[in-house]
């Protein structure tokens, strides 16, 4: 069989399971159902149903106004993670030559033949396998930027978010210098987030009484457009360091790279029909009403330095004002109508038990936290009482239900779905908060029953790959028959690594394997013999065969070529 017939039946198999694993991988989220919760019904097939309709009827789609896709700690690696990296690969050998060479101060041959035999021994077990490895870590390195880029890519492509958000640790390490870290950045926006930006300072609010709106919900206008490409990033350990690494410096660099790391954003979704407009509080016209127009508060919170010690008490200082400041001007817990969205990465203190990550805090020898798992419970119940305003005792304002809301945080790479609650009709110690596993919560109806305040946390499992690539679609709409906003959360996943890199490996081997038959193909055509090699190109006349009779009777072939004839 000629290799032009045997690359031929060869890729007869193998171009359609190419055509076939690609396909798969650039519309994974199609094959997997992946789609952004749709408001009043929990029907994935629906809500899939409605993400086709905005890629071929969009005007007829019935998505959430709000819709955020989540991406957990990307967590760039770079020249902390390559074995040699800023060093020769093979030293061991360098100095077996230096010692050969007499470049080197040994007292006798003995020793300096004893050393390069030490040396070369350590060639084979230290600086090959240093050298494999840190290629390997290379070609990882290169592929995971891709890896990223694709998973950010095909969701936003396919699921259509409002906004984007990553919580926290888009690079690997706090301590890095400053070329690498603009090294990694530049990654960061050129290959796994590229066509993405940053939030502009002048978009990213302090919180305050009067402020400008970020946008409209549910208008597509060109402010709606350029959210569909920022990227809200929050700061994370790995970028800024805990509290006891955090300084101006690092958290000068992550912001102007990656924009401010404490801000917020309101959104306000207009109100179409003219009689729920005119239930809506007004100072003059309706002063009784609890109705506020409908907003979407967005609060992108630096945790990293909320509990102590911190390495820089200014910069703790700053951060304990921005909560503060945020508590303060909130709309008051009586009213209805606001929704807030907490972007941040520690999660909030959860008890051993609950999810993967146990309470953890460890300290550096001369003061401040080295690192930590979870804020403290103190820290923790800031954000559930002062920010969200929920409360133990029934005699708070607005009963202490608080505001309506949801927590986003990264950090833990397994992922974390949660419900904090406080039930108001214990007594003294039995009184405090208590966390449990979302789906235990909805199975005990805990979310919105009477006397016990809740918030649900959700703690979005990293897009690294081990941890299967994961990405979060938070949807958020609201109902003008209660005035309340309600929300729900799905997860995306694309898997492994190892699928990505066989696909792309395979359909090069394919597009290779292609290339040589249509190179063999025109050599045949053009008259080279590729059943040899090397293949020749003959001149000869075309080969005639006849037959002749033999002396009994019986013909035998004759072969006739070249001008001569011969018997076979």
């Amino acid at each position: 069989m000629s290799p032009a017939t045997l690359l031929r039946n060869a890729l007869r198999a193998l171009i359609p399971l190419a055509v076939a694993c690609t396909f798969y991988l650039y519309l994974y989220p199609v094959f997997l159902g992946c789609a952004f919760p749709l408001p009043q019904t929990e029907d994935n097939v629906a809500a899939f149903q409605d993400t086709v309709r905005q890629h071929v009827l969009p005007h007829s789609s019935i998505a959430a106004p709000f819709r955020l896709l989540a991406l957990g700690d990307p967590q760039l690696e770079g020249d902390t993670s390559i074995p040699n990296y800023n060093r020769e690969s093979f030293p061991h050998l360098t100095w077996a030559i230096r010692h050969l060479t007499y470049k080197t101060d040994h007292p006798s041959l003995r020793k300096r033949l004893r050393q390069v035999v030490h040396d070369i021994v350590d060639v084979f077990f230290d600086d090959i396998p240093d050298t494999l490895e840190s290629i390997r870590k290379r070609i990882d390195l290169f592929g995971n930027d891709f890896y990223l880029a694709h998973i950010y890519r095909t969701l936003r492509w396919w699921t259509k978010p409002t906004h984007v958000t990553v919580l926290g640790d888009l690079l690997g390490s706090q301590w890095i210098k400053e070329k690498e870290f603009n090294r990694r950045s530049w990654r960061f926006w050129n290959r796994s987030f590229k066509g993405g930006e940053r939030v502009p300072d002048e978009v990213a609010a302090y919180p305050a009484e009067e402020y400008d709106l970020a946008g409209l919900l549910g208008v597509e206008d060109d402010n709606a457009a350029a959210w569909r490409r920022r990227i809200i990033n929050v700061a994370g350990n790995h970028d800024v360091g805990y509290a006891g690494d955090l300084t101006v410096e690092r958290l000068e660099r992550f912001e102007r790279v990656f924009g401010k790391a404490a801000y917020e954003l309101r959104f306000e979704l207009p109100i179409t029909n003219p009689a729920a407009n005119a239930t809506i509080y007004n100072e003059e016209t309706n002063p009784d009403s609890d109705r506020l127009a409908p907003e979407l508060r967005i609060l992108n919170v630096n945790n990293m330095n909320l509990d102590t010690p911190a390495a820089d008490q200014s910069l703790q200082d700053k951060t304990y004002a921005f909560v503060n400041d945020v508590i303060n001007t909130a709309t008051a817990v009586e009213y209805q109508g606001q929704f807030t969205l907490v972007l941040t990465h520690i999660p909030l203190y959860k008890p051993e038990g609950v999810c993967v990550d146990a309470p953890f805090f460890d300290f550096h020898a001369g003061g401040g936290v080295k690192e930590q798992n979870h804020l403290s419970a103190d820290a923790s119940r800031g954000f559930l009482e002062g920010i969200f305003g929920l409360n133990g005792d029934p005699g708070a304002p607005g009963h202490g239900t608080g505001r309506k809301g949801v927590v986003l945080n990264g950090h833990d790479h397994e992922g974390c779905d949660t419900y904090h609650y406080i039930n108001q009709k214990e007594e003294g110690e039995e009184r405090q908060w208590r966390v449990t596993r979302w789906p235990t919560a909805k199975a005990d109806e805990l979310p919105g029953k009477s006397g016990v305040p809740g918030l649900r946390e959700i703690t979005v499992r990293s897009m690294m790959a081990m941890y299967g690539g994961n990405a979060g679609l938070l949807s958020v709409w609201f109902e003008e028959d209660t005035w309340e906003w309600k929300y729900e959360f799905a997860t995306c996943a694309l898997g492994r690594q190892y699928f990505w890199w066989f696909v792309h490996v395979f359909d090069l081997i394919v597009i290779l394997a292609t290339v040589v038959y249509v190179a063999l193909r025109a050599a045949v055509a053009a008259g080279f013999d590729i059943d040899r090699w090397p293949a020749t190109k003959t001149d000869a006349p075309p080969v005639t065969v006849s037959v002749t009779p033999n002396g009994n009777g019986v013909k035998a072939p004759v072969r006739a070529g070249n001008g001569e004839a011969k018997k076979v």
